[in-house]
């Protein structure tokens, strides 16, 4: 069985005369964290729709746990996850109405959801909060809560486009260890970032300008192949090339 859970190979993605994506080839493993780094406009989020069935590609290909993300975007959706830039629960439901809806839509067996909708509250120390509604939730535990939904149904891939973009360093650092804990189980992980810190707690990264990779390389590799001491400087390097 293929180790690849994401396969792309030469994607693009065109607006008219706008090259949003523009030959994109890149592999991520199961159970690895791979982060996408560039500034905004860069291609990232155009990349994520396209893998996600939520954006046709120009052209090119990819493959989400060997599903056509052309031609079986249906299938790809119950394997995969999706944390957007824009917050995307229901404001006016509670914490566990919001888990109830989605595992739902997600086809979750009630009594398996019930299980794991306790499991999430526990794990986000959430239990004071469980009735309450989701627009009353500091920033914070509203990004928690969004992550641990898209994993409600154990998929295989999730996609985090910018995931902690807003939040303090304390809660940033919890989330990725949430992160982490999923990458644990097998699951893989393709995350979005501005955050050059972050870019240190991914397994291989990639950086993104203008729609095309860059460079890509695990954090230490890439340090070394530009005489950087850390992802600020790489970054800095690989952009005014």
């Amino acid at each position: 069985m293929d180790e690849n859970s994401i396969v792309v190979t030469d994607l693009t993605k065109k607006f008219k005369h706008f090259t949003a994506v523009d030959k994109v080839s890149f592999s991520v493993k199961k159970g690895e964290i791979f982060g996408f780094l560039g500034a905004n406009g860069a291609g990232k989020t155009t990349t994520i729709r396209m893998l996600c069935g939520l954006l046709l590609p120009t052209s090119g290909s990819a493959k989400i746990v060997g599903y056509d993300v052309i031609n079986q975007s249906k299938e790809i959706k119950k394997h995969i996850g999706y944390m957007s830039q824009k917050f995307s629960l229901y404001e006016d439901l509670t914490v566990m109405e919001n888990m109830e809806l989605f595992g739902t839509i997600y086809g979750m067996e009630k009594k398996k959801l019930h299980q794991k909708m306790l499991s999430i509250i526990a794990r986000l120390q959430m239990r004071d909060y469980a009735k309450t509604r989701v627009s009353n939730l500091p920033l914070g535990r509203k990004q928690k809560l969004m992550f641990a939904t898209a994993i409600l149904h154990d998929p295989d891939v999730v996609f985090l486009d910018e995931p902690t973009s807003g939040v303090d360093p304390i809660v940033r650092r919890d989330f990725w260890n949430m992160i982490y804990e999923t990458a644990e189980r097998g699951v893989s992980i393709l995350v979005t970032t501005h955050y050059m810190d972050e870019a240190e707690y991914c397994n291989r990264l990639c950086i993104m300008e203008n729609g095309q990779i860059k460079i890509i390389g695990n954090p230490s590799e890439l340090k070394s192949q530009t005489g950087s001491e850390n992802m600020n400087e790489v970054f800095q390097k690989i952009i005014n090339r």
